[in-house]
């Protein structure tokens, strides 16, 4: 199942952008949008720090090195990156969550943590 463009964000309105440089989303269309097919949920917008990248390449899921065989240009603090909900949960239970984007994360992160945790978590934007 295909991406539908319907996804609501974890307050209740439309989702927006993560991020186009670097391109994001689970459909590379800078959203984090969830489809039937996306079964990492890639939900969460996040604002990626140096000790999530640590973290997260020290649990096995690289995002900083470059893989150019996949189009990916490796992420760096303060990228912006649509993450799976179950590895943001495991990082915040391990004390190392990133800054999150609630206007971009989609409401389909509700399934793995509550609203009020992201919320402890969103980055303040003007």
């Amino acid at each position: 199942m295909a991406n539908t463009g319907k996804n609501k964000n974890v307050l209740g309105g439309d989702l927006i952008a993560c991020s186009m440089e670097p391109l994001t989303g689970f459909y590379r269309d800078g959203q984090c949008q969830v489809g039937a097919d996306d079964h990492g949920c890639h939900a969460i917008c996040c604002e990626l720090t140096s000790d999530f990248l640590a973290y997260s390449k020290a649990s096995g899921n690289d995002l900083s090195t470059p893989m150019s065989q996949y189009g990916f240009p490796g992420l760096k603090p303060g990228d912006r990156w649509c993450l799976c909900a179950a590895r943001w949960v495991e990082a915040h239970a391990a004390g190392h969550a990133c800054p999150i984007i609630l206007k971009a994360t989609s409401e389909a992160a509700l399934k793995y943590v509550s609203r009020s945790i992201l919320e402890e978590f969103a980055v303040v934007e003007e």
